[in-house]
C-alpha cells in the first residue's frame, strides 16, 4: 500500500493525526458555554488573535503551492503573503475592539443589527462558499502530495483527514 514513504515518516503522520484529536479531547472540557467556545469570553489578548487570523489563512497551499506559483508564473499569491501579517495586525488592533465594544459575536451579528437579516444572510452565504472552495482547494493539495509520498488513495486521504478535523472542531479547539 506504501509506495515511497517510510514507515517512521507514516508513523509520524498518524500520531500527528491522533495528537490533534487529543488537544480536542482535552480542550473540550474547558468550554462552559457558547460564549467561551466563541469568543473565549473576551480573554484572548489582541496580539494572540492577531496571531491566530494570521495562522487560520496558513495551509498546505501556502507552503507547497505560493512558492512553485511565484517561482513558475506570477507573485501575487507571494504578494498576498506578505500582506497577511499587515491584516492580522489591523483586525487584531481595530477590529477586535470594536466587536469587543459593541457586544456582537460577530460581524454577522453586527451586520443584522446594522442592515438587517438580508445583509448577515448574504455575508454568510459568501463567506461559506468561498470557505468551500478555500477547504476543497487545501484537501485536494494535501491529498495529491500525500498520495505521491504515500500511494493511498486520494479520496480515503481526504476522508482520513476531514473525520480527524470535524472530530477535534467538534470537541471545541
Amino acid at each position: 500500500m506504501m509506495n515511497h514513504l517510510p514507515a517512521a515518516d507514516l508513523i509520524i503522520i498518524i500520531l500527528y493525526l491522533a495528537a490533534m484529536i487529543a488537544v480536542g479531547i482535552i480542550m473540550s472540557g474547558k468550554n462552559k458555554g457558547s460564549d467561551q467556545y466563541a469568543v473565549a469570553s473576551g480573554a484572548i489578548p489582541g496580539w494572540a488573535l492577531g496571531l491566530s487570523f494570521y495562522a487560520t489563512f496558513l495551509s498546505a497551499i501556502t507552503f507547497l503551492g505560493d512558492p512553485g506559483k511565484s517561482f513558475g508564473s506570477n507573485w501575487n499569491s507571494f504578494v498576498f503573503s506578505l500582506s497577511m501579517p499587515f491584516a492580522a495586525f489591523i483586525a487584531s488592533r481595530f477590529f477586535v475592539p470594536f466587536y469587543r465594544n459593541s457586544d456582537t459575536i460577530s460581524a454577522y451579528t453586527h451586520l443584522e443589527e446594522r442592515f438587517g437579516a438580508w445583509a448577515r444572510t448574504y455575508a454568510m452565504i459568501c463567506f461559506v462558499l468561498i470557505q468551500l472552495a478555500r477547504m476543497g482547494t487545501i484537501f485536494y493539495s494535501i491529498a495529491l502530495t500525500l498520495k505521491a509520498l504515500t500511494g493511498f488513495s486520494m479520496p480515503a486521504i481526504m476522508i482520513t483527514t476531514g473525520i480527524c478535523i470535524i472530530i477535534y472542531t467538534m470537541m471545541g479547539v
